[in-house]
């Protein structure tokens, strides 16, 4: 039987995304709330009730509403917001995070899906935290670069206006407040004992994302060079359909000795590279921020509930 589907917030960024990979699939059914009626709270309950399984692409707050409006158990909300991802009763929506996490995902009627940073750094970090190579007491430092979708609309458009000021063209480091929202489930689902530093940097290009960890060999609890570190991750990810370890050293994979930004845009794929020697080492995941990052990790979930093939919909 088809699964009923309905998209809450499927005007905004990530909503149309998630649109755009459900339409043309013959195993569900895309509900929607006629257009005049979408302020409704009484139509929009009526929604979130009657449909088997729930995408929320909302602010925060409004993603609380949502849920609080929800009192059929059997519907499966997905939320795409920060809302709920440290919150007790819902399962983080990262199905390569560790072996039963897939059996959590399949299981649940409460799934939030991971926030764009927070998913490069979890799946670079979190095999290395639970394999005792590095310490949950390591003072773990980031920074991203990412493109400018992931601001949402408003950021959108101060890169598409007619004439973009150059303050707004060049990279625009954010967040110096150091208290970037995703920093809480970054540090709760790597396991660390302190919040990481963690520097994103926002850029003029639509998609896509560079995150990177600057590990230093002597500090770690295991002090292995950076291509044992490779094997350790090659070895706790074979087999993912979605998460590829770049061989080592990754030479060959960059242009003229540059990592470029965009080769997995449009696809659910991260790619994770190891680079550095016997001193330090580099931990460098690139991927969408609008694919694996967000709407193709949310269908990722949808397909496991569903107990289809995990790629239906995804590239």
């Amino acid at each position: 039987m088809k699964k009923s589907v309905f998209v809450d917030g499927q005007h905004g960024t990530v909503g149309l995304k998630i649109r755009e990979r459900l339409i043309g699939r013959n195993d569900i059914e895309l509900i929607e709330i006629p257009e005049e009626q979408r302020k409704d709270p009484a139509v929009k309950k009526k929604f979130l009730n009657e449909a088997d399984i729930v995408f929320l692409c909302l602010p925060d707050d409004a993603a609380r509403e949502s849920v609080s409006l929800i009192d059929n158990n059997n519907v499966c909300v997905i939320d795409g917001s920060t809302a709920h991802r440290i919150t007790g009763g819902w399962v983080y929506g990262l199905p390569e995070l560790k072996k039963d996490q897939r059996s959590l995902i399949k299981n649940a009627k409460r799934i939030s899906v991971p926030g764009c940073h927070a998913t490069g750094f979890v799946l670079m970090l979190y095999p290395l935290v639970a394999q005792g190579i590095v310490s949950p007491d390591y003072p773990v430092t980031c920074n991203a670069t990412a493109g400018y979708s992931g601001g949402g609309k408003a950021m959108i458009a101060d890169y598409e206006q007619q004439e973009v000021p150059d303050h707004v063209k060049h990279p625009r480091p954010y967040a110096l407040g150091l208290n970037h929202k995703h920093v809480p489930e970054m540090t709760k689902h790597v396991g660390l004992a302190r919040p990481v530093l963690f520097a994103p940097t926002v850029v003029s290009v639509y998609n896509g994302e560079i995150i990177s960890i600057p590990l230093i060999s002597a500090y770690l609890k295991k002090q292995l060079s950076a291509a044992e570190i490779h094997k350790v991750l090659t070895d706790y990810y074979a087999g993912e359909r979605f998460i590829k370890v770049m061989p080592f050293p990754p030479d060959d994979a960059l242009k003229n000795g540059f990592m470029t930004f965009t080769d997995c845009n449009n696809t659910n794929n991260l790619q994770i590279f190891v680079f550095g020697n016997k001193e330090g080492i580099l931990l460098s995941a690139r991927y969408d921020n609008l694919g694996k990052g967000a709407s193709g990790a949310a269908v990722q979930n949808m397909n496991i509930v569903m107990g289809v093939d995990e790629a239906t919909g995804l590239v």
